[in-house]
């Protein structure tokens, strides 16, 4: 270690977090010939953008030090937690790089969980509110999102962006919910300070809606924690009164959104109604 690289930690941590990764996970096919579980050597090479013999020395414990560009490669290519991600850096004796923005990829764990709550509204959004993952019902409570414009999936923009905006926020349940957002935008911002995507939708903001700019210039701070109250009007099944929880995914700059009702309540019953029609109801909506 008298670089301040512990190779032989380095090595069995990559070997390691390789086993981990699913090729379905990065967009490869799973193939039958594998013999070990995870990616090949080759794979996380390719992925990584370096030659699969200096990876293979890496592993191997007799690798030169990685530079600061290679080792961010490495944690792109075997999806690592922030953890993870610090970790990596420090066996190598460098201080962990400041994530550059949230990550656009929902682990697969957390995809198979939403196809389970096959009676329950759920999605995955980011730290700016973009929408990542949903299941059937939570298409069906919001309206299916493979039918939205491009650039329509970030429920910020939604809320200050569009036409309906001005009606939208005279709601108190919406406005409250609007400063929510904004505060979370700013908290975002400062927490990716680098990530050029979040500036680009603030910039938006602010070019289309006076209304965020007003929130925007108050400074406000935040980012929500446990389970909120919402008041959501349905096309079709009418108000419904829900339980949101919110739950961090970590390292991933991401949240599991849930919505539940009360047992035995109007809302209840509701949810149950969507779970039969489905998305039935969006195209009717929109004519």
């Amino acid at each position: 270690m008298m670089d301040g690289m512990d190779r032989r930690q380095l090595a069995d941590f990559l070997r390691d977090r390789r086993s981990r990764v699913r090729p379905e996970d990065v967009g490869l096919a799973a193939g039958t010939r594998r013999r070990t579980p995870g990616l090949r050597r080759e794979e996380v090479a390719r992925l990584a953008g370096i030659s699969v013999d200096y990876y293979a020395r890496l592993e191997q414990a007799r690798g030169p030090r990685p530079s600061r560009q290679v080792l961010s490669a490495l944690a792109r290519a075997l999806r690592l937690y922030d953890a993870e991600r610090a970790h990596l850096y420090h066996l190598v004796g460098e201080v962990p790089a400041h994530p550059a923005g949230p990550s656009h990829d929902v682990p697969a764990t957390v995809l198979h969980l939403l196809d389970r709550l096959d009676d329950t509204p759920a999605f995955v959004i980011d730290v700016t509110y973009e929408l990542l993952a949903w299941n059937p019902m939570a298409a069906a409570l919001l309206g299916d999102p493979t039918t939205w414009p491009p650039g329509r999936r970030n429920m910020i923009w939604n809320m200050f962006g569009t036409e309906v905006s001005t009606v939208a926020l005279a709601d108190p349940h919406t406005s409250a919910f609007a400063d929510e957002c904004v505060a979370e935008l700013r908290a975002a911002a400062a927490q990716y300070p680098e990530d050029a995507r979040i500036q680009e939708l603030i910039a938006r903001l602010r070019a289309a809606s006076p209304e965020f700019v007003r929130r925007w210039d108050r400074m406000r701070v935040c980012t929500r924690k446990g389970s909120v109250i919402k008041h959501i009007n349905h096309p079709v099944v009418g108000e419904l009164t829900l339980e949101c929880e919110s739950l961090e995914i970590a390292g991933h700059g991401q949240r599991l959104i849930i919505y539940s009702a009360a047992p035995g309540s109007r809302s209840a019953e509701g949810l149950k109604l969507l779970e039969v029609i489905g998305t039935q109801w969006s195209a009717d909506a929109v004519r």
